[in-house]
Parts: structure tokens; C-alpha cells; sequence
């Protein structure tokens, strides 16, 4: 425990005027480098964050949470384990779900597509707020009507507009196990945009029963996807299904399903957090030099101390008081900039744009023109507390330097 002799020299040598002002320019940098770099690793950590969750949202637009499905992809009586799965605590809606994947040709061109096969009395419940239709509605997927909903891009690139016809070619297996190329002719009807890249030029949404004629499935579907109260509790949901359903089923969720999205955007949070932590650590690095620095303008000073009875321990603590001030001070200050900065980042990205004359996310090149930013606690907590230790560690080399001195031979000449 600090004692009040201890704290009061501390502070004092921290107020008291160098020889040198070099000793206090290197003790104002490493205040300012700290704050710095505590307050980068908040904003970037925050924005990373932002897109993470824009990304989700955007992913689970055309995507449930979790889904569970027969051996084989082939689930029978669905109907039922519809039921099963909405009697599950926390699962807010449940769907049939049937997918088929092949080729689709509007003119001349053809493109590859996944077919996702949809009852809209039961997806509108599920997703159908999610979606977001640019043209039409899943109303308009009725039974033995062939209409499709077509993603913006894919549509862009058949060329295709409401109205048009578009010929899919889908493999269908026959009994010996082999596959026939089966033509059949839809209507576009409508048009969603998700904002990902690999939903808006690919997806393709028609109504379960049609795809299933075309599949020759009869009554069955692929799965039954549910979306959970929680997006964050889907993983334990999916869980508790598997332990009820048995082993005939197979559950899963949208963290296994895009699980390298978000395995990405970690490693990058990742090599972010090390990238703006070397910031920290040069700062650090100019505690010690001018702690050094300090230790070496008060040598007389701290051989009269020890003269005067004070032990090593306490010398140690005293320049450890000076700094951990200057590390915590630029550590508070770094937190409270970082917060208030990543709590305002969708604000001043927007004056910065405008004050420098160019859009930081263009929207002919990304689908998110707007940096979004979630600032969370836990973020705040793990960077204040490291950057505390680390400044504190930085103060342990000076400080026992400081107490090695031999007040014998430091007072020889004085």
C-alpha cells in the first residue's frame, strides 16, 4: 500500500519542472499515444462490430436462424414438425423449406441459381418483414402459377423485368440413380434486394409446391426452418431441438450455415485490435524513456531520500504513482474519446464526406454506404483494463532502477 510520503513525492516530481523540457515533451507524447490508441481500438472495434451486425441482419434477411431437416434432405410430415418445432421455448416462427439448385436463361445467357421453395402463409410469419422486396410480395407465389421473385442482381443480369418469362434447366434424380435435365417455365413476379452479394445474384424464390413437382418430391420438403425471439440464442435452440427430435432428424444454425462470414470479420477484428495495440505500446516504451530520464535528473534526490531512511520498496512505489498517472490518465482520456467518437461515428463520417469532398463507402461499390457503429461494453472494458496493466508494466523497469541507486556514491560529489 502506497503511504502518503510515497504519493505526495510521486505527484510532486510529476508537476516539477524538468532540467530539460525534452523529459516532459516525451512524458506529453506518451499521454497523447496512449489516449490515441485507446480510443482507435474503441472506434475501429465499434465499426467492426456495426458491420457484423449489418451483415447478420443482412444474411438472415433470406435465411432463418436455424433449420431442422431428415437424413438425406427429404422431410416427410411436415406439417407436424412444424408444430414440433414452434412448441420449442424461443422460437418465434416456423416454415416448410424446399431448394433446388440449377440453371436459369431468360435470353441467350444462362446463370446459375438456387431456388428457395416457400409457402407464404407460413414465410410471411417467418421472414417476410425481413425481405426486402423492391418489386412485388410473396403473395404473389400461388400454387401451380410457376411465378418467381427473382434477387436484383440475378434479374439485372437475365435482363428481365415483371412479366418476363425465364426457363430454369434443374437436374432431377430418376430411380437408378442417375439425373435428367428438366426444363420448365417460370413468370418473374417480383423483386428483393438483400444486400449481399451472393443472395441478389443467385436466389431465386417460388412456391414450395411447385419446386417440389419439378423435384418429384410429392409431399415432401428439404427442412423446416425456425427464427428465434433472440437471433443469439438460435445456436441453443437448434440444440434443444436435436436433444427432443432424436437422432432422425438433423438440426442447424445460421452460425454453422455462414460461419466463415463471421469467422472473417473475428480474424480481421483480430488483426485490427494487434495492428492499433502496437499504438499503445509505443507509448508505453516512452513511459520507460522518460521515467529513465526522470530517474536520472533525480538521482541526488533519491539518495537523500534513501539517506533518510526510505527503503528501496518505497522509492519503487513512488515512481511507480508517476507513472501510472500518466498511463491511466491517458488511458481515461482515450476511453472517454473513444466512446463518445464511436457513439457519433454514422454523424461525423457523414461532415467528414462532405468537408473533404468524397463518400468513404460509394454505393456503386459497397452495398452499406453508411459506416455503422455498435459500441459495446465489453469492447471498453478489456481495452481499458489491458492498456492499464500494460502502462502500469512499463512503470516497473524505471522504478527498480530508481531504487538500485547507491545513495553513497550518488552523494560523493554533491
Amino acid at each position: 500500500m502506497l503511504n502518503p510520503v510515497e504519493l505526495f513525492v510521486g505527484l510532486r516530481y510529476l508537476r516539477a519542472r524538468r532540467r530539460t523540457r525534452f523529459v516532459s515533451f516525451i512524458t506529453l507524447i506518451s499521454l497523447l499515444g496512449i489516449s490515441l490508441g485507446v480510443a482507435a481500438l474503441i472506434v475501429i472495434l465499434s465499426v467492426m462490430n456495426g458491420f457484423e451486425g449489418e451483415l447478420r441482419s443482412r444474411l438472415l434477411s433470406m435465411t432463418a436462424h436455424g433449420s431442422v431437416a431428415g437424413h438425406n434432405g427429404v422431410t416427410r410430415d411436415w406439417e407436424a414438425l412444424v408444430d414440433e418445432v414452434r412448441a420449442e421455448p424461443g422460437v418465434k416462427a416456423a416454415a416448410p423449406f424446399i431448394q433446388m439448385e440449377g440453371m436459369i436463361r431468360s435470353g441467350r445467357e444462362l446463370f446459375a441459381v438456387v431456388v428457395h421453395g416457400v409457402d407464404p402463409a407460413y414465410e410471411r410469419e417467418l421472414s417476410g418483414e425481413m425481405i426486402n422486396m423492391i418489386e412485388g410480395s410473396l403473395e404473389v407465389l400461388q400454387p401451380g402459377e410457376r411465378s418467381i421473385i427473382l434477387g436484383r442482381m440475378l434479374a439485372f443480369d437475365l435482363g428481365a423485368r415483371i412479366g418476363d418469362s425465364v426457363v430454369l434447366l434443374v437436374p432431377r434424380p430418376v430411380g437408378d440413380g442417375t439425373l435428367e435435365a428438366v426444363l420448365e417455365r417460370f413468370v418473374l413476379r417480383g423483386v428483393f434486394e438483400a444486400g449481399v452479394q451472393d443472395h441478389d445474384s443467385v436466389l431465386a424464390l417460388a412456391h414450395a409446391d411447385d419446386v417440389a413437382v419439378i423435384l418429384d418430391r410429392g409431399d415432401a420438403v428439404s427442412s423446416v426452418r425456425f427464427r428465434a425471439e433472440d437471433v443469439m440464442a438460435a445456436p441453443m435452440i437448434a440444440r434443444a431441438l436435436q436433444a427432443r427430435l432424436g437422432d432422425e432428424f438433423v438440426t442447424s444454425d445460421w452460425t454453422i450455415e455462414n460461419g466463415s462470414y463471421f469467422r472473417a470479420i473475428r480474424l480481421e477484428k483480430m488483426m485490427m485490435s494487434l495492428i492499433l495495440s502496437l499504438i499503445i505500446g509505443v507509448a508505453a516504451f516512452n513511459i520507460v524513456a522518460s521515467l529513465v530520464m526522470v530517474v536520472t535528473d533525480k538521482t541526488t534526490d533519491i539518495a537523500v531520500l534513501r539517506t533518510l531512511g526510505m527503503a528501496p520498496q518505497g522509492v519503487v512505489k513512488i515512481f511507480f504513482v508517476q507513472g501510472a498517472i500518466i498511463g491511466w490518465a491517458g488511458v481515461a482520456i482515450g476511453v472517454a474519446l473513444g466512446v463518445i467518437l464511436a457513439i457519433n461515428v454514422p454523424t461525423i463520417v457523414p461532415i467528414l464526406e462532405q468537408t473533404l469532398g468524397f463518400q468513404i463507402m460509394p454505393g456503386d461499390v459497397y452495398y452499406v454506404t453508411q459506416i455503422p457503429s455498435e459500441l459495446e461494453l465489453r469492447d471498453v472494458l478489456v481495452i481499458a483494463i489491458a492498456a492499464f496493466v500494460l502502462t502500469s508494466l512499463a512503470t516497473l523497469y524505471p522504478a527498480r532502477r530508481a531504487a538500485l541507486v547507491n545513495p553513497a556514491a550518488a552523494l560523493r560529489y554533491e
